[in-house]
């Protein structure tokens, strides 16, 4: 067992119930406790951390070196500095904007602030050109290989880091950056390093791209060729469990030890909690006053959908509550002809009818069980450019047109704003999939563990108290666990994930690591 001797104030070692502002009582005023701290069966002296945005400290929609600094990895390694851990190298971006260029061409945009222009705060992204170039490859070996965006089978995929490769989107430009070669793999370079203690946190994008895009990917389970999977797909759970069995192969052929985690409900993110289902609001003048004529244009069609059979499919706004958004749900079978034929029937004209078939065959109005995307927000109830195009293509005048191309209200929000109950089915059934395989092979490699879906669970329903009384949580800006983006966490969020990656390492190989103090961590990067 190795022993190591660091300096520090009682403080620092009650992470869990100091804040800057305690009183600290030290019994040696002018002498800091020295502590020991051990590493138990582990050996830290070389740790490497393998996975995507969440371990790289993905943070406010981009990478920039704050958020890299205040990585969980990095903090995990502040404290295996404390029991024999060495460097811990992070391929930093070249600033704090996040935002890079390929080539001199923009491509990936800067970090999100808040910004109180408009006289409320909004998520918007600083200013400034960032000074990050893809094809300015770093050198040497890096600790930190989270790379954003990365899927489970992205780790293995040879070229992944090739810059010529990023602009098609046949290569991750983050990797690009640090590749050790336009051949090299994620997990490659990795274990090329030799780790004697790994982390690895993977799979969040197997399915988040699936949830933020609205479900408009695929759900590819049963396709065992990832190859052919487009980027917004979900991954089949059996691919997943290949995959992860080879990268724990991988890591632990040398004999190291190491950490897993498996992965969060993501549906309980800020991302799919911000917005409400009901965002209409009576009082509000650019719609209220609209009601009456709303209900009254929609009367003849509810009509239908009563003698169709689906009364649940009424559009009807409130002038007294919050009235839900009308969206469209690609679950619902398509009434399209049915809607043109009975409307017909009725004596409208061809042309409308068919106009009204094509907007609301599978529209219906939202309700709590589906999850408005966050980026919704900057479109619903605004004019819908693509539809009020369509429209006038389809015969209508521009004014009838643009009455009908109203986001949520006269024109179905689209796909890709909505995550249904069907498809949440299809990203909870993948979910618990990827998790049973994670908590299963962390046994069988005799893998420290990590339960991160129940900690972010409890974060969005309870939330964590700390130490100075106050509590964090996951609502969007003020809660203090999750940046601007509405899907990382914060850096103080970092700060409670690394506490529980040391509470898991600590019990496993008898270490006794500190942690850190999430009070010593922003809940928000405010400028």
């Amino acid at each position: 067992m190795k022993k190591f001797l660091s300096t520090l104030t009682i403080c620092a070692l009650l992470f869990a119930s100091c804040s800057d502002d305690d009183p600290v009582v030290d019994p040696t005023p002018t002498d800091p406790v020295e502590v020991t701290y051990t590493s138990g069966s582990a050996d830290f002296s070389n740790y490497v951390a393998v996975g995507n945005s969440l371990t790289a400290g993905y943070s406010d929609a981009a990478l920039f070196i704050d958020g890299q600094t205040n990585s969980f990895p990095a903090m995990l390694a502040s404290n295996f500095a404390l029991a024999g851990g060495g460097d811990f190298n992070i391929p930093f971006m070249a600033d704090n904007l996040g935002g890079a260029t390929l080539g001199g061409t923009p491509l990936l945009g800067n970090r999100l602030i808040l910004s109180f222009a408009s006289g409320s705060p909004t998520p918007t992204p600083v200013s400034g050109t960032g000074s990050t170039e893809i094809t300015n490859t770093l050198s040497g070996t890096f600790n930190n290989m989270g790379v954003p965006g990365a899927k489970s089978f992205h780790l293995g995929a040879p070229g992944y880091g090739n810059a010529a490769g990023v602009q098609a989107g046949l290569a991750n430009p983050y990797f690009a950056r640090f590749a050790s070669s336009a051949t090299a793999t994620i997990i490659g370079d990795a274990v090329a390093q030799n780790p004697t203690f790994f982390s690895l946190w993977i799979g969040n994008n197997d399915i988040l791209s699936y949830a933020t895009g609205g479900g408009v990917g695929v759900d590819q389970t049963g396709n065992l060729d990832p190859s052919t999977y487009g980027s917004s797909d979900i991954t089949d759970p059996n691919v997943f469990a290949n995959v992860y069995d080879g990268l724990l192969q991988a890591l632990t052929a040398q004999g190291a030890d190491g950490v897993v985690a498996n992965i969060p409900d993501i549906t309980t993110i800020p991302y799919f909690t911000t917005v409400p289902h009901n965002p209409l609001d009576p009082t509000n003048p650019d719609f209220g006053p609209q009601i009456p004529t709303l209900n009254a244009t929609f009367a003849q069609l509810n009509g239908v959908f009563e003698y169709l059979g689906v009364p649940e499919r009424a559009i009807e706004f409130s002038t007294t509550s919050a009235s839900s958004l009308v969206i469209r749900d690609d679950s619902l079978t398509d009434l399209s002809a049915q809607i043109t034929q009975v409307l017909m029937g009725g004596g409208l004209d061809a042309g409308t009818a068919g106009v009204y078939g094509y907007l609301y065959g599978q529209a219906r109005m939202a309700n709590e069980d589906d999850l408005i995307v966050f980026p919704s927000q900057t479109v619903i109830a605004k004019l819908n450019e693509d539809a009020f195009a369509t429209l006038q293509n389809l015969g209508l005048p521009a004014a009838n047109a643009g009455q009908l191309a109203i986001n949520g209200i006269t024109y179905p929000m689209d796909d890709k704003w909505v995550l249904t109950p069907a498809e949440q089915m299809s990203v909870a059934t993948a979910h618990a999939a990827y998790n049973q395989t994670i908590e299963n092979l962390a046994t069988q490699y005799d893998l420290a563990f990590v339960d991160v879906n129940a900690f972010l669970t409890t974060i969005a329903n309870e939330g964590v108290q700390l130490g100075d009384g106050s509590t964090v949580t996951a609502t969007y800006a003020t809660g203090g666990g999750f940046s601007l983006d509405g899907v990382h966490p914060s850096p103080r969020g970092y700060a409670l994930l690394t506490l529980l990656f040391v509470e898991s390492i600590n019990e496993k190989y008898g270490s006794d690591l500190p942690g850190v103090n999430p009070l010593n961590y922003k809940g928000l990067y405010i400028n």
